[in-house]
Protein backbone atom coordinates (compact mmCIF):
# COMPACT_ATOMS: atom_id res chain seq x y z
CA UNK A 1 0.00 0.00 0.00
CA UNK A 2 1.26 3.07 -0.85
CA UNK A 3 0.48 7.10 -0.07
CA UNK A 4 2.46 10.25 -0.55
CA UNK A 5 2.60 13.14 2.02
CA UNK A 6 0.65 16.05 1.23
CA UNK A 7 3.27 18.78 -0.66
CA UNK A 8 5.17 20.92 2.35
CA UNK A 9 5.53 17.71 4.59
CA UNK A 10 9.45 17.36 3.75
CA UNK A 11 11.27 18.30 7.31
CA UNK A 12 14.95 19.80 7.53
CA UNK A 13 16.59 18.08 10.25
CA UNK A 14 19.14 19.86 12.33
CA UNK A 15 22.32 20.06 9.68
CA UNK A 16 23.44 17.49 7.41
CA UNK A 17 26.58 15.95 7.83
CA UNK A 18 29.18 16.03 5.25
CA UNK A 19 29.67 12.73 3.33
CA UNK A 20 32.95 11.30 4.89
CA UNK A 21 31.01 12.09 8.47
CA UNK A 22 28.18 9.46 6.88
CA UNK A 23 30.96 6.91 5.73
CA UNK A 24 32.10 7.12 9.44
CA UNK A 25 28.94 6.07 10.57
CA UNK A 26 28.79 3.14 8.16
CA UNK A 27 32.37 2.15 8.67
CA UNK A 28 33.11 2.69 12.29
CA UNK A 29 35.07 -0.06 13.15
CA UNK A 30 35.79 -1.55 9.86
CA UNK A 31 39.04 -3.97 9.68
CA UNK A 32 41.17 -5.11 6.75
CA UNK A 33 39.76 -8.57 7.62
CA UNK A 34 36.21 -7.25 6.56
CA UNK A 35 37.50 -6.16 3.15
CA UNK A 36 38.93 -9.57 2.63
CA UNK A 37 38.13 -12.44 1.23
CA UNK A 38 36.22 -15.16 3.31
CA UNK A 39 38.58 -17.31 5.86
CA UNK A 40 36.66 -20.43 5.05
CA UNK A 41 37.65 -24.44 5.42
CA UNK A 42 36.05 -26.50 8.73
CA UNK A 43 39.34 -26.95 10.03
CA UNK A 44 39.85 -22.68 10.03
CA UNK A 45 39.28 -21.83 14.20
CA UNK A 46 35.85 -20.94 14.86
CA UNK A 47 35.77 -18.58 17.78
CA UNK A 48 33.44 -15.76 19.23
CA UNK A 49 34.30 -12.26 18.86
CA UNK A 50 32.55 -11.61 22.03
CA UNK A 51 30.71 -13.75 24.18
CA UNK A 52 27.33 -11.98 24.74
CA UNK A 53 26.23 -14.57 27.32
CA UNK A 54 22.47 -14.31 26.05
CA UNK A 55 19.90 -16.64 28.14
CA UNK A 56 17.65 -17.80 25.36
CA UNK A 57 14.82 -19.52 25.79
CA UNK A 58 14.89 -23.36 25.57
CA UNK A 59 15.13 -23.94 21.74
CA UNK A 60 14.85 -20.75 20.62
CA UNK A 61 18.46 -20.29 21.01
CA UNK A 62 20.26 -19.03 17.39
CA UNK A 63 22.39 -21.71 15.91
CA UNK A 64 24.35 -20.68 12.67
CA UNK A 65 24.72 -23.20 9.72
CA UNK A 66 27.74 -23.73 8.01
CA UNK A 67 26.96 -24.37 4.37
CA UNK A 68 27.67 -28.13 3.41
CA UNK A 69 30.10 -26.72 -0.10
CA UNK A 70 31.41 -23.27 0.21
CA UNK A 71 29.74 -20.74 -2.02
CA UNK A 72 31.88 -18.70 -4.56
CA UNK A 73 30.76 -15.51 -3.94
CA UNK A 74 29.32 -14.99 -7.18
CA UNK A 75 26.90 -17.83 -6.45
CA UNK A 76 23.06 -17.25 -5.72
CA UNK A 77 21.84 -17.11 -1.74
CA UNK A 78 20.59 -20.20 -0.55
CA UNK A 79 16.77 -20.32 0.61
CA UNK A 80 15.72 -18.80 3.47
CA UNK A 81 12.12 -18.35 5.43
CA UNK A 82 13.54 -14.84 6.82
CA UNK A 83 16.43 -12.79 5.23
CA UNK A 84 17.39 -10.26 8.44
CA UNK A 85 19.08 -7.05 6.41
CA UNK A 86 21.41 -5.01 8.22
CA UNK A 87 23.51 -1.94 6.78
CA UNK A 88 26.49 -0.54 9.31
CA UNK A 89 29.83 -2.41 10.75
CA UNK A 90 28.05 -1.75 13.93
CA UNK A 91 25.30 -3.05 13.38
CA UNK A 92 26.94 -5.92 11.51
CA UNK A 93 29.02 -7.16 14.82
CA UNK A 94 26.05 -7.02 16.89
CA UNK A 95 24.19 -9.21 14.43
CA UNK A 96 26.19 -11.59 13.98
CA UNK A 97 27.51 -11.81 17.76
CA UNK A 98 23.49 -12.20 18.61
CA UNK A 99 22.00 -14.66 15.94
CA UNK A 100 25.88 -16.33 14.32
CA UNK A 101 27.36 -16.61 17.45
CA UNK A 102 30.78 -18.36 17.15
CA UNK A 103 31.17 -17.11 13.94
CA UNK A 104 33.43 -13.77 13.22
CA UNK A 105 31.46 -11.63 10.69
CA UNK A 106 34.54 -10.05 9.39
CA UNK A 107 36.45 -13.38 8.55
CA UNK A 108 33.92 -16.21 8.52
CA UNK A 109 30.37 -14.52 6.66
CA UNK A 110 30.29 -15.47 3.27
CA UNK A 111 31.50 -12.98 0.46
CA UNK A 112 28.43 -12.09 -2.32
CA UNK A 113 29.55 -10.31 -5.67
CA UNK A 114 26.90 -11.71 -7.91
CA UNK A 115 26.15 -9.57 -10.76
CA UNK A 116 28.47 -7.79 -9.49
CA UNK A 117 30.09 -6.00 -12.65
CA UNK A 118 26.57 -5.45 -14.00
CA UNK A 119 25.59 -3.12 -10.62
CA UNK A 120 29.55 -0.91 -10.88
CA UNK A 121 27.92 1.62 -13.61
CA UNK A 122 25.41 2.93 -10.67
CA UNK A 123 28.33 2.81 -8.33
CA UNK A 124 30.01 6.25 -7.86
CA UNK A 125 33.98 5.53 -7.04
CA UNK A 126 34.88 5.62 -3.71
CA UNK A 127 31.58 3.80 -2.42
CA UNK A 128 31.56 0.83 0.07
CA UNK A 129 30.46 -1.97 -2.57
CA UNK A 130 33.67 -0.52 -4.67
CA UNK A 131 36.21 -0.56 -1.82
CA UNK A 132 34.98 -4.20 -0.69
CA UNK A 133 34.45 -5.46 -4.17
CA UNK A 134 31.27 -7.45 -3.26
CA UNK A 135 27.48 -6.28 -2.69
CA UNK A 136 26.80 -8.23 0.66
CA UNK A 137 28.23 -10.29 3.65
CA UNK A 138 25.63 -13.14 4.59
CA UNK A 139 25.63 -16.46 7.10
CA UNK A 140 22.95 -18.99 7.24
CA UNK A 141 21.37 -19.39 11.25
CA UNK A 142 18.00 -21.56 12.61
CA UNK A 143 16.17 -20.01 14.67
CA UNK A 144 13.41 -23.20 15.87
CA UNK A 145 12.43 -24.74 12.74
CA UNK A 146 12.86 -21.57 10.52
CA UNK A 147 15.81 -20.79 8.38
CA UNK A 148 16.79 -17.89 8.23
CA UNK A 149 19.61 -15.69 6.37
CA UNK A 150 21.55 -12.72 8.04
CA UNK A 151 22.80 -10.15 5.45
CA UNK A 152 25.32 -7.20 5.48
CA UNK A 153 24.52 -4.71 3.01
CA UNK A 154 27.23 -2.42 1.07
CA UNK A 155 25.09 -1.07 -1.31
CA UNK A 156 23.33 2.08 0.46
CA UNK A 157 21.01 4.99 -0.28
CA UNK A 158 23.43 7.91 0.48
CA UNK A 159 26.55 6.65 -0.44
CA UNK A 160 26.38 4.81 -4.05
CA UNK A 161 24.23 6.96 -6.03
CA UNK A 162 25.55 8.32 -9.63
CA UNK A 163 23.98 11.93 -10.41
CA UNK A 164 21.42 11.65 -13.63
CA UNK A 165 20.22 15.31 -13.19
CA UNK A 166 19.00 17.47 -10.80
CA UNK A 167 18.22 15.73 -7.52
CA UNK A 168 17.97 12.60 -9.18
CA UNK A 169 20.73 9.83 -9.02
CA UNK A 170 20.68 5.79 -9.65
CA UNK A 171 19.72 3.42 -6.68
CA UNK A 172 21.72 0.10 -6.61
CA UNK A 173 20.38 -0.87 -3.55
CA UNK A 174 17.03 -1.42 -4.63
CA UNK A 175 18.37 -3.87 -7.15
CA UNK A 176 19.91 -5.21 -4.98
CA UNK A 177 16.84 -6.05 -2.40
CA UNK A 178 15.64 -7.35 -5.69
CA UNK A 179 18.51 -9.70 -6.27
CA UNK A 180 17.89 -10.94 -2.61
CA UNK A 181 14.75 -11.50 -2.58
CA UNK A 182 14.90 -13.82 -5.96
CA UNK A 183 17.22 -15.93 -4.90
CA UNK A 184 16.43 -16.33 -0.81
CA UNK A 185 12.63 -16.58 -1.62
CA UNK A 186 12.14 -15.32 1.81
CA UNK A 187 8.80 -14.96 3.59
CA UNK A 188 9.59 -12.23 5.46
CA UNK A 189 12.04 -9.59 5.28
CA UNK A 190 13.51 -7.46 8.63
CA UNK A 191 15.28 -4.57 8.14
CA UNK A 192 17.29 -3.72 11.49
CA UNK A 193 19.99 -1.91 12.82
CA UNK A 194 20.84 2.04 14.66
CA UNK A 195 18.39 4.93 13.96
CA UNK A 196 17.51 8.06 15.58
CA UNK A 197 14.30 8.54 17.83
CA UNK A 198 11.93 11.36 16.78
CA UNK A 199 9.80 11.18 20.16
CA UNK A 200 11.10 12.79 23.19
CA UNK A 201 9.81 9.80 25.42
CA UNK A 202 11.84 7.09 23.66
CA UNK A 203 15.01 6.35 25.38
CA UNK A 204 18.55 5.23 24.30
CA UNK A 205 19.00 1.48 23.45
CA UNK A 206 14.91 1.50 22.86
CA UNK A 207 13.31 -0.72 19.55
CA UNK A 208 10.81 0.38 17.57
CA UNK A 209 9.02 -2.17 15.43
CA UNK A 210 7.07 -0.52 12.42
CA UNK A 211 5.23 -1.66 9.23
CA UNK A 212 5.92 1.96 7.46
CA UNK A 213 8.49 3.30 6.04
CA UNK A 214 8.64 6.86 4.02
CA UNK A 215 11.18 8.38 1.66
CA UNK A 216 11.88 12.04 3.07
CA UNK A 217 14.60 13.11 0.51
CA UNK A 218 16.08 16.89 0.22
CA UNK A 219 18.93 16.18 -1.84
CA UNK A 220 20.19 13.79 -4.13
CA UNK A 221 17.09 12.28 -4.96
CA UNK A 222 14.98 14.94 -3.79
CA UNK A 223 13.18 15.56 -7.54
CA UNK A 224 12.81 11.40 -7.82
CA UNK A 225 9.39 10.36 -8.09
CA UNK A 226 9.28 8.43 -5.04
CA UNK A 227 11.04 11.09 -2.84
CA UNK A 228 8.21 11.68 -0.78
CA UNK A 229 6.55 8.25 -1.16
CA UNK A 230 5.08 6.05 1.95
CA UNK A 231 4.45 2.35 1.85
CA UNK A 232 3.01 0.33 4.09
CA UNK A 233 3.45 -3.73 4.85
CA UNK A 234 0.49 -5.96 5.85
CA UNK A 235 2.67 -8.22 7.56
CA UNK A 236 0.93 -8.81 11.46
CA UNK A 237 3.84 -7.89 14.03
CA UNK A 238 4.20 -11.23 16.09
CA UNK A 239 4.35 -10.65 20.02
CA UNK A 240 4.97 -14.14 21.91
CA UNK A 241 8.46 -13.73 22.07
CA UNK A 242 8.58 -9.79 23.38
CA UNK A 243 8.30 -10.75 26.38
CA UNK A 244 11.42 -12.71 26.27
CA UNK A 245 13.57 -10.12 23.97
CA UNK A 246 13.04 -7.87 26.44
CA UNK A 247 13.70 -9.39 29.09
CA UNK A 248 17.27 -10.33 27.20
CA UNK A 249 18.10 -6.50 26.49
CA UNK A 250 17.52 -6.04 29.57
CA UNK A 251 20.43 -7.40 30.29
CA UNK A 252 22.36 -5.49 28.31
CA UNK A 253 20.99 -2.16 30.19
CA UNK A 254 24.42 -1.13 31.96
CA UNK A 255 25.91 -0.68 28.61
CA UNK A 256 23.73 2.41 27.89
CA UNK A 257 24.39 4.12 30.75
CA UNK A 258 25.49 8.15 29.66
CA UNK A 259 28.35 9.60 31.09
CA UNK A 260 28.27 12.41 34.13
CA UNK A 261 26.95 15.21 32.25
CA UNK A 262 24.38 17.29 31.47
CA UNK A 263 25.25 18.64 27.22
CA UNK A 264 27.06 20.96 27.62
CA UNK A 265 26.49 23.16 30.83
CA UNK A 266 22.88 24.99 32.31
CA UNK A 267 22.98 27.43 30.45
CA UNK A 268 21.30 24.64 27.58
CA UNK A 269 18.15 23.47 29.85
CA UNK A 270 17.33 19.89 29.09
CA UNK A 271 13.23 19.47 29.67
CA UNK A 272 12.95 16.01 30.26
CA UNK A 273 14.31 13.72 32.92
CA UNK A 274 17.63 14.33 34.44
CA UNK A 275 20.83 13.57 32.01
CA UNK A 276 23.40 13.24 35.18
CA UNK A 277 24.17 9.29 34.93
CA UNK A 278 21.23 8.28 33.29
CA UNK A 279 20.32 4.64 32.93
CA UNK A 280 18.47 3.43 30.57
CA UNK A 281 16.22 0.10 30.72
CA UNK A 282 15.51 -0.34 26.57
CA UNK A 283 11.79 -0.81 25.87
CA UNK A 284 9.83 -2.14 22.77
CA UNK A 285 7.79 0.68 20.69
CA UNK A 286 5.68 -0.92 18.48
CA UNK A 287 3.19 0.71 15.79
CA UNK A 288 -0.17 0.45 17.01
CA UNK A 289 0.71 0.49 20.59
CA UNK A 290 3.28 3.24 21.72
CA UNK A 291 2.48 5.42 18.55
CA UNK A 292 0.02 5.16 15.07
CA UNK A 293 -0.33 2.37 13.25
CA UNK A 294 2.04 2.15 10.31
CA UNK A 295 3.37 5.43 11.52
CA UNK A 296 6.57 4.83 9.40
CA UNK A 297 10.44 4.71 9.58
CA UNK A 298 11.72 7.91 8.01
CA UNK A 299 14.81 7.29 5.22
CA UNK A 300 16.65 9.68 4.20
CA UNK A 301 19.44 11.14 1.59
CA UNK A 302 21.31 13.52 4.57
CA UNK A 303 21.88 12.67 8.10
CA UNK A 304 18.81 14.58 9.89
CA UNK A 305 17.75 13.19 13.09
CA UNK A 306 15.11 14.29 15.74
CA UNK A 307 15.57 16.91 17.89
CA UNK A 308 13.29 18.40 20.27
CA UNK A 309 11.88 21.12 18.06
CA UNK A 310 12.01 19.96 14.73
CA UNK A 311 8.66 17.75 15.00
CA UNK A 312 9.91 15.20 13.22
CA UNK A 313 8.06 12.78 15.44
CA UNK A 314 4.59 14.53 13.54
CA UNK A 315 6.26 12.59 10.27
CA UNK A 316 7.90 9.34 11.59
CA UNK A 317 9.19 6.78 14.41
CA UNK A 318 12.70 7.46 13.92
CA UNK A 319 15.42 8.55 11.35
CA UNK A 320 17.53 6.03 8.98
CA UNK A 321 18.56 6.00 5.21
CA UNK A 322 17.61 3.24 3.48
CA UNK A 323 14.18 1.00 4.84
CA UNK A 324 11.98 2.96 2.62
CA UNK A 325 13.73 1.39 -0.41
CA UNK A 326 12.61 -2.13 1.24
CA UNK A 327 8.96 -1.09 1.02
CA UNK A 328 9.07 0.30 -2.38
CA UNK A 329 10.40 -3.12 -3.60
CA UNK A 330 7.66 -4.78 -1.96
CA UNK A 331 5.43 -2.54 -3.55
CA UNK A 332 6.75 -3.55 -6.85
CA UNK A 333 6.61 -7.09 -6.87
CA UNK A 334 2.90 -6.91 -6.01
CA UNK A 335 1.33 -10.32 -4.86
CA UNK A 336 4.51 -12.20 -5.57
CA UNK A 337 6.68 -9.65 -2.15
CA UNK A 338 7.31 -11.14 0.88
CA UNK A 339 5.97 -9.45 4.14
CA UNK A 340 8.27 -7.00 5.80
CA UNK A 341 8.94 -5.51 8.73
CA UNK A 342 10.99 -2.64 10.29
CA UNK A 343 13.27 -3.12 13.27
CA UNK A 344 15.27 -0.28 14.33
CA UNK A 345 17.46 0.72 17.77
CA UNK A 346 17.29 4.11 18.74
CA UNK A 347 21.21 4.91 18.59
CA UNK A 348 20.85 8.45 19.74
CA UNK A 349 17.55 10.12 21.56
CA UNK A 350 15.68 13.19 20.06
CA UNK A 351 18.48 15.75 20.61
CA UNK A 352 18.25 18.96 22.47
CA UNK A 353 17.09 21.77 20.44
CA UNK A 354 18.60 24.05 22.45
CA UNK A 355 21.96 23.13 21.39
CA UNK A 356 23.91 25.95 19.47
CA UNK A 357 24.06 25.47 15.69
CA UNK A 358 26.47 28.22 15.30
CA UNK A 359 29.88 28.72 15.20
CA UNK A 360 29.67 24.66 15.43
CA UNK A 361 26.82 22.79 14.79
CA UNK A 362 26.86 20.70 18.26
CA UNK A 363 23.50 19.38 17.71
CA UNK A 364 24.72 17.23 14.55
CA UNK A 365 27.74 16.82 16.87
CA UNK A 366 25.67 15.33 19.90
CA UNK A 367 24.33 12.87 17.01
CA UNK A 368 27.08 11.53 15.88
CA UNK A 369 28.83 11.14 19.27
CA UNK A 370 25.80 8.73 20.35
CA UNK A 371 26.17 6.72 17.62
CA UNK A 372 30.11 5.96 17.94
CA UNK A 373 29.21 5.42 21.43
CA UNK A 374 26.12 3.03 21.30
CA UNK A 375 26.13 1.64 18.36
CA UNK A 376 26.77 -1.55 18.72
CA UNK A 377 24.84 -2.05 22.04
CA UNK A 378 22.13 -0.69 20.91
CA UNK A 379 22.35 -2.99 17.81
CA UNK A 380 22.16 -5.88 19.87
CA UNK A 381 18.94 -4.94 21.14
CA UNK A 382 17.77 -4.85 17.75
CA UNK A 383 18.87 -7.81 16.88
CA UNK A 384 17.16 -9.61 19.88
CA UNK A 385 13.71 -8.09 18.56
CA UNK A 386 14.75 -9.07 15.50
CA UNK A 387 14.56 -12.49 16.52
CA UNK A 388 11.68 -12.11 18.57
CA UNK A 389 9.90 -10.98 14.68
CA UNK A 390 11.00 -14.67 14.01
Amino acid sequence: MVSTPSDGQRAIGASPLRHDVLRDIIDFGLTVEDLGPRRHGRAATVRPRRFLGIDWPSGRDPRPTELEVEPEPSDPLPKADVVIITWTVAELRALADVLTPGVDSASRWYRYDRNFESFLPSIRPGAPARNAQRLASYYPTRIGSRKVLCVKSELHLNQDGVRTGDGTATLPVAELIRQIVGEAKPKLVITTGTCGATFREHGLGDVAITRGATFLLTEEFANEPYADTAYRSDTTIPRRRLTSARKMMAGFAGELTEPDFVPPSVDYPWEGPPLTGLHHEPHMRIDGDDFDAFHPILSTDSFIFGTTGNGLEELGCGVEMGDAVVGMVADELGSAAPGWLVVRNFSNPAINAALPLTPVNMQTFWSHWYYVTYGYWTSVNGALASWAMV
